[in-house]
């Protein structure tokens, strides 16, 4: 591909090119972002009654930032889309398009838990090529390149390390999920709590860095979330992909652009192949409420049966 000038997208930027500018997305995102570090700031709802959390806290911090990065944007590649969470999208069919999330993890933000991140995408035909979780206050950056592998702050990561020896059954694993509460009732619920079941420890709380931590073999091993938007999970796929893991939506399919609705936001991201498996056993099957329902019900009944013939049998050796 040909190089890129200074003066707007004239011609085809390298991935190389690319990955430079989201970096400096990133940084100038943490320019904006740190002087409102746990101090005291404006908090303002959003109300979105389908969603099973209706609101969501939004700040001054969260809407400057997207700006910035989105002005940085139209003046160097005034052809490629933008999808914010805070500003909506604009020229989404084009060949590249940018994913924004100036703070993932506002409620984080907002009671001082440095755990939240800015998360930078760069989708090309819709696929993500490029992704960052940049944690501003810890001074972290996750950087996933496609065909390049993901590095923390210039140093390569992988989601199996000698520390952490890797685990491969879904019964010695960590379990992440921002809460459990982002799960609708029905078949989103039942199948996080098949998985929560199947697991050593669910663990809650840490939004993106869930996945930054995954990527780097820290000790989690999976993450199992829903009712996510498509600025929320398209930056972590290259991240962890990169290092190594699995990241697709509950069915098994890539997170993309193009599968956004059909994925409903529900996704599962794992340290490898083996434990891509077998949560596919448990989130990737067949649900249908009603036969879940009449099955409780048949072994609800089974039992109440059995118990009435235990008693039946004692009751009648009483009076021999």
């Amino acid at each position: 591909m040909s190089s890129q000038n200074d003066g707007g997208d004239t011609s085809t930027p390298t991935i190389d090119e690319l990955a430079s500018f989201a970096n400096s997305l990133a940084d100038e995102a943490r320019k904006v972002i740190l002087p409102y570090w746990r101090r005291p700031i404006e908090v303002e709802s959003k109300l979105e009654d389908d969603r099973p959390i209706a609101e969501s806290p939004v700040t001054i911090a969260d809407r400057k930032a997207e700006e910035c990065m989105r002005k940085l944007i139209e003046e160097r590649y005034p052809s490629h889309g933008i999808y914010g969470e805070e500003y909506g999208q604009v020229r989404t069919e084009a060949e590249y398009v940018w994913v924004l999330d100036p703070i993932d993890g506002t409620k984080s933000f907002i009671t001082g838990k440095p755990l939240f991140g800015t998360l930078i995408a760069c989708l090309h035909h819709g696929t993500p090529i490029i992704g960052i979780i940049d944690q501003c206050v810890l001074g972290e950056r996750w950087i996933g390149i496609s065909g390049r592998g993901t590095t923390l702050n210039g140093k390569p990561v992988s989601t199996t390390t000698a520390a952490t020896g890797g685990c491969s059954k879904l019964k010695d694993c960590m379990m992440y999920a921002t809460t459990p509460h982002m799960f609708h009732e029905g078949e989103e619920s039942d199948k996080f709590n098949q998985m929560c079941n199947a697991v050593l420890r669910p663990l809650y709380g840490a939004d993106c860095y869930a996945y930054a931590i995954v990527a780097s073999g820290f000790g989690a091993d999976i993450v199992v979330e829903a009712d996510l938007g498509l600025y929320d999970y398209c930056a972590l796929v290259p991240v962890v992909e990169g290092a190594g893991g699995i990241m697709t939506d509950w069915a098994g399919r890539r997170l993309t652009l193009g599968n956004h609705e059909t994925s409903k936001g529900r996704v599962v991201a794992c340290a490898n192949e083996e434990l891509h498996k077998e949560a596919m056993s448990i989130l990737g099957k067949s649900y249908s409420g009603k036969s879940n329902l009449v099955s409780n019900l048949m072994k609800d009944g089974l039992w109440y049966l059995l118990a009435g013939v235990g008693i039946g049998i004692a009751l009648a050796k009483s009076k021999k």
